[in-house]
């Protein structure tokens, strides 16, 4: 990182994702709040909380031309600006299907502007320094991520002031792209269509199957946890002020290991760090459904999982650009953040249903899972030579 404009554009994207973090992590408990004091029910606040993803979903089919036609720079601006908008637009839009559509649009410029930052660091970073590199950014994305929840206590206030207060840093935030210049992708082998856009993810899919795993499953955790346990919490007898603060407790967990994580991965290898982390990490989660009354424990047991979970998008990056050759990292990167948004629909709609028919008593234990369930994957799947070399 001893090039100044590295160093300026890794600190603008990190700013930049940062902010999207925050947005995010505000948004997610905010509306689960205010479904649930106006009585509806579990299962359709965690369907309504999949709409965001639904637009991370459909847009990653057609973000990559976009990005090799217009650079990184200017998808940035673009996907920053349609979050602030629609942010501005909740307080004066109140209505189930028109948040939903709001709630979409955000999932479409959050992914325009994830993957625009994401694809331009895992382009320009050196091999040796990607993890490191990745978990700062990871790190950046997690803090916002944790300070999110904090702000949605201001509902207490008034509804309308979180999505003001977000949305105007938000604004404030993408104008710093506008001091770095704009750059392009690699060219790519084949020209920009939508069928060759399937076919470099068909290609990705072959060699990097086994990374998509850890996006999917922190788009379960950031979208299960912060729609669904506010409604599992409350059931379970905690009031908002509780929840405001266990949420940021997975976050601050990431924080304090991502980093350290992201070094040890560069030195032992993405495969045999993950494997030891999905392991403690489903041990961890079926423990949620036998204490979830005790603020206290809770706040210990998020802060526990978020050490050894939360990285595992920036691992999951990492993994799959140590696999993926460097011509498809757009469309590996683009199905990085499908893995994530599939995680995040299937997290909110299945974590509310299970909330709903055990009538408030499991939840954890569906996390526990699905993070089992890759443990076992890891330990199938045979790493190619090139990464053994870490």
């Amino acid at each position: 990182m001893k090039n100044p404009s590295f160093k300026k554009l890794f600190i603008i994207l990190s700013i930049v994702v940062a902010i999207s973090g925050f947005s995010q992590g505000m948004l997610l408990p905010l509306i689960s709040v205010i479904f649930e004091r106006s009585g509806i029910s579990s299962s359709l606040n965690g369907l309504h909380a999949t709409s965001l993803y639904i637009g991370v979903f459909l847009s990653s089919f057609f973000i990559e031309g976009l990005v090799r036609k217009s650079g990184y720079k200017y998808m940035i601006l673009i996907g920053g600006s349609v979050v602030a908008l629609s942010l501005l637009l909740f307080p004066t839009l109140k209505s189930l299907s028109i948040w939903f559509i709001l709630r979409l649009l955000i999932g479409i410029g959050d992914n325009m502007l994830h993957f625009s930052t994401q694809t331009w660091l895992t382009h320009i970073t050196p091999k040796h320094k990607l993890g490191r590199t990745i978990s700062v950014y990871g790190f950046s994305f997690s803090a916002g991520f944790m300070l999110g929840p904090l702000l949605a206590k201001l509902v207490d206030v008034s509804e309308v002031l979180p999505f003001v207060i977000s949305a105007i840093l938000s604004i404030i935030t993408i104008s710093l792209v506008l001091l770095v210049h704009n750059e392009f992708p690699s060219s790519n082998i084949r020209p920009i269509s939508m069928l060759n856009t399937l076919k470099n993810f068909r290609d990705v899919i072959k060699t990097s199957w086994i990374a998509f795993m850890f996006p999917f499953l922190y788009g379960l955790f950031e979208a299960g946890l912060h729609s669904n346990f506010p409604v599992y919490a409350l059931r379970n007898g905690l009031d908002v002020t509780s929840i405001t603060l266990i949420l940021p407790a997975f976050s601050l967990g990431a924080i304090i290991f991502q980093v350290p994580l992201g070094m040890f991965s560069d030195i032992h290898g993405r495969k045999k760090v993950l494997t030891i982390l999905t392991f403690i990490g489903s041990c961890i989660f079926f423990l949620g459904d036998f204490l979830p009354s005790y603020a206290f424990i809770m706040v210990i047991l998020f802060l526990i999982a978020g050490l050894f979970t939360g990285s595992f998008y920036g691992l999951g990056v990492s993994f799959m650009t140590d696999l993926t050759p460097k011509h498809n990292l757009p469309a590996g990167n683009l199905m990085i953040a499908m893995s994530f948004s599939i995680g995040s629909m299937i997290g909110p709609m299945l974590g509310g249903a299970i909330i709903q028919i055990s009538h408030g008593t499991i939840f954890f234990t569906m996390i526990a899972t699905f993070v089992f369930i890759t443990f076992i994957l890891l330990l199938i799947y045979k790493e190619p030579l090139e990464e053994k070399a870490y």
